[in-house]
């Protein structure tokens, strides 16, 4: 109901998550997960590739570098 209240909430989350004074704040819900997985699997085979993934999360800003998929 109240954006700007909410994000000011979760960025003080965060600062205090990054202090190691808590944990860092969930944003995404499985219903926010599932539609960005709906996106990704455009033909609906209920599987996506690895370099799909890998660009996924180069998308969303997230680090892939540490990450180990296989080729399937």
């Amino acid at each position: 109901e109240r954006p700007r209240e909410f994000l000011i909430q979760a960025l003080e989350r965060v600062a205090a998550a990054r202090r190691a004074e808590g944990e860092f704040p969930d944003l995404m819900d499985d219903a926010n997960l599932g539609a960005m997985f709906g996106l990704l699997d455009v033909l609906g085979q209920g599987h996506v590739t690895a370099p799909q993934f890998r660009e996924a999360l180069k998308t969303l800003g997230l680090g892939t570098e540490d990450l180990q998929t296989g080729d399937d």
